[in-house]
């Protein structure tokens, strides 16, 4: 019996679960440069549940050194659960229309277990949960289709760097 290898997935869709800030961060890079429509989230404040569905870019694509024509997206649910509080800063909550580009999710632990995971959005926007434990599944829920820019998200880096 051999472990898996990161190939075998690749035309599968990602069911990912992180438990843990090391777990976080290879969703972080998947769900890099996905995009969401703000009314594409969800807070249930019983079932202590956020979610968001989002047009992942397919970075796993890249990691095979796919072509351009093979830029892809595909929409995915971004689970958060045992979420106390969520507050936003830098968004219009009102704006129905504000489409939303996701950076990365970090995890600042707390005592037992407890923390605030903070989704940083481009241009200064964060959303920010307090949550009971660490949480965070990712599932894919369509077929992947083109992307409609046929490119890659690219981040130049600053003049200064």
């Amino acid at each position: 019996m051999s472990d898996a290898r990161y190939e075998e997935g690749v035309e599968r869709p990602l069911r990912l679960q992180a438990l843990d800030a090391e777990d976080l961060k290879i969703i972080s890079a998947l769900v890099q440069d996905a995009v969401f429509p703000a009314s594409e989230m969800a807070w249930n404040s019983k079932r202590r549940e956020f979610g968001l569905l989002v047009n992942r870019f397919r970075w796993e694509n890249q990691a095979q050194g796919r072509t351009t024509g093979d830029v892809e997206r595909v929409q995915a649910v971004l689970m958060l659960r045992d979420v106390l509080s969520v507050a936003s800063s830098g968004i219009d909550r009102n704006d129905q229309d504000l489409v939303l580009s996701l950076l990365s999710i970090q995890f600042s632990p707390a005592e037992d277990g407890a923390g605030h995971v903070s989704l940083i959005l481009a241009g200064d926007g964060e959303i920010r949960l307090a949550v009971e434990c660490l949480d965070v599944a990712l599932s894919d829920v369509t077929r992947p289709y083109r992307a409609p820019s046929r490119k890659a998200p690219s981040h130049p880096l600053d003049k200064d760097d």
